[in-house]
Formats: C-alpha cells, structure tokens, sequence
C-alpha cells in the first residue's frame, strides 16, 4: 500500500499526443477510476504506471520512491489485464505463482501466498483447474489473485470486467470493491463504463483526448460537471444550444425564453439539464420554466420512460429537442409521438457553458 503520484505525465508518438500533461495523487488505500471513451489516453496513463510504456516527460512516484524509469518488476504493481493473460497449460495454483516464481520466491515462501490470494477471491479448492475449466468470472478471480500474490503497493485494473456479461460484471465488481477495502489497497482501475466507474470508485478522473477533464467524487462530477463533455459523459444531459441575452435569461436558438440561475454574462452558449430534473404534467406547475413540447420519439426502458420532446414545437428546430425521463409507475401512461405535454424546471436546475464551435 502506498501513495501514488502522476506528475505532468506525458506520451508522444511522433506528432500525436496521446497523454498530456497528466498530474494525479492518489491517496494511500485509494480506488480512482479513469474514466474516459476509447482513445483518450487512460490505458496509456495506466500502462505508465505499470512501467510496460516509457513516458515521454513527467514523474512517476510509488510511495518515496521514484518509479518514472524504472521496469515494470521493480515497481511492485499488480497489473490485472482486460483479457486476463492465463496461461492455458499452467494449473491455477501455477498461474498465482508465476509472477512469485519470476522473483525468485522460494517454493517454500510461495505456496502460503498462492493460498492466502486464492482464499481471498473465495477459488480455494481451485489449485489443481486450468482455465479452460473455469468460467469467465473464476478466471477473472485468478487473473485478481496473481496480482495480489505480488503484495502490490499499488493495484492496476485495466478494464477487468469488459469480459464478462451484464449480471456477472454487476456481481464482480462488488466483490472487487469489497476486497480493495478490505486489504486498503490503493488501486487504478481504466474503464469507459460509466456506471462501473460510479459504482466502485472513491474519486473518478475524466479524459479527454489526452486530456484530464475534471477529478471529483461521483456527485462532485454529477452535480457540478466542469465542461460540457463532462456533463455529457457523466450521466445523461439534455442540451440546449442558444444565447444568454441577460443575466438569468436563455434563449434557445429556436427563440424559447428560459430562466437560468447560472446564466451570466451575455453570449453564446449551452443550458445543461438533467433529464430527472424536468417534471412532466402536473408536477411542472408551479415551475418558473413551464413549456408545452411536443413528443418526438418515447421509449420503453423498463423502470423509465426516455421522452424525447421538441421544445419549440418545430420539426425542423432540432437544436430545441431534449431528453426528459418518467418514472415507470402505475397508472403513467406512455406518452405517443406527436402529442402535446407539459414539462418545467426551477430555474436553479441547468448549468450554462460556452458554446462550443
């Protein structure tokens, strides 16, 4: 267990970017989760870390330690890859040990830490399988358990659970969360699911190109997204492109009047809602901003009802068209397309941002 800290990392491949200008800390015991769509640099940042790619400026610090060009065996980090990299001839028990055997653990010393790993990923009785007899889930645990072999500083997932479909991911996940508390092992998983990283992090950075975007708890991005790709990401948001034409005071570009807090200044910009913060019906009376919206399009999601509705009333107004979510309860009916609701919000429930070109 040990501090980890990122320091103006950087990675270049000729004239592309890849990692820029990265600086994390991550506490002692601490499970952050880089959060980001494929290509905007966190398994790059990652495999930094693990030493298995050399930056191209920056620091990496394990605890007191320097670790920036160091290979990845002196670093004590257990790496957990995305396809879980078994070997197929080897036992179980054989791949637990084989990071243990590559730094010259006696046999002696190994097989209480082989046993001790596989204990904790609940496959005691597992020693003596190959992989090919155990389900996705198991040989996630033995992919776990090989890294935990190693008494890491620092544990590194990268994308652990892409593997595994939808409930067993659910089930896992938790069972990896509970482990990390457990040991306070400081740990870096890469995803690009959202609500894995909402799920099992303490913090959570957003990526971006390259880029770090925002670093926050789960509400802090939530509640307060820095930028409009945040708000985007982080959850769902309806956007509304448009002017601020006085403080506190929105026009969408489809010329709808809307009051905004958040609204300063004068220009070109963007309102932000959350889809759960619009009412619907009788729950929007009473509400500053109060609009009729046509349906556009509803669909069926089980606990939800996802309402597209076109703010404005005009088809070709696509700038005016906004998500809003109903509560699946009984005696809601399904709203058609075509006819006409009523929709609000308080005047504190949109962020503004500038426009982007």
């Amino acid at each position: 267990m040990a501090r980890l800290s990122i320091e103006h990392l950087r990675k270049t491949y000729g004239d592309l970017t890849v990692v820029d200008d990265v600086t994390i800390d991550i506490a002692d015991g601490e499970f952050l989760v880089l959060l980001g769509p494929s290509g905007c640099g966190k398994t790059t940042t990652l495999r930094m870390v693990a030493g298995f790619i050399a930056p191209s400026a920056g620091a990496i610090t394990i605890g007191e330690r320097g670790v920036t060009t160091l290979p990845p065996w002196k670093r004590n980090c257990g790496l957990v890859f995305q396809s879980y990299a078994l070997f197929p001839h080897m036992t179980v028990a054989e791949n637990v040990a084989f990071g243990l055997e590559m730094r010259k653990i006696s046999p002696a010393d190994r097989a209480p830490r082989v046993a001790e790993a596989l204990r904790l990923v609940q496959l005691t009785g597992f020693d003596e399988r190959y992989p090919r007899q155990l389900s996705g889930g198991q040989q996630q645990r033995v992919a776990l358990a090989r890294a935990l072999a190693m008494e890491p500083d620092v544990l590194l997932l990268d994308e652990p659970l892409s593997n595994l479909d939808a409930k067993l991911r659910q089930e896992v996940r938790v069972e990896i969360r509970d482990l990390q508390r457990k040991l306070g092992l400081t740990t870096i998983m890469v995803t690009h699911d959202q609500e894995e990283a909402l799920t099992m992090a303490d913090r959570l950075v957003v990526m971006e190109k390259g880029k770090v975007r925002q670093i926050g708890t789960q509400r802090e991005l939530y509640e307060k997204p820095a930028d409009r790709f945040v708000a985007g990401f982080i959850g769902r948001s309806a956007f509304l492109d448009g002017d601020i034409t006085a403080p506190g005071r929105f026009r969408t570009k489809g010329g709808v009047e809307i009051g905004c807090a958040a609204a300063t200044g004068t220009g070109a910009a963007t309102l932000a809602l959350r889809p759960e913060r619009i009412a619907v019906g009788g729950d929007a009376d009473g509400l500053h901003n109060r609009f009729e919206a046509r349906v556009e399009h509803a669909s069926y999601l089980g606990a939800i009802l996802d309402i597209d509705v076109s703010l404005s009333g005009q088809d070709s107004a696509r700038q005016d068209r906004m998500l809003l979510q109903i509560p699946n309860k009984a005696g809601v009916a399904e709203p058609k397309p075509g006819e006409t609701i009523t929709i609000g919000w308080a005047e504190d429930a949109g962020l503004v941002y500038p426009r982007e070109a």
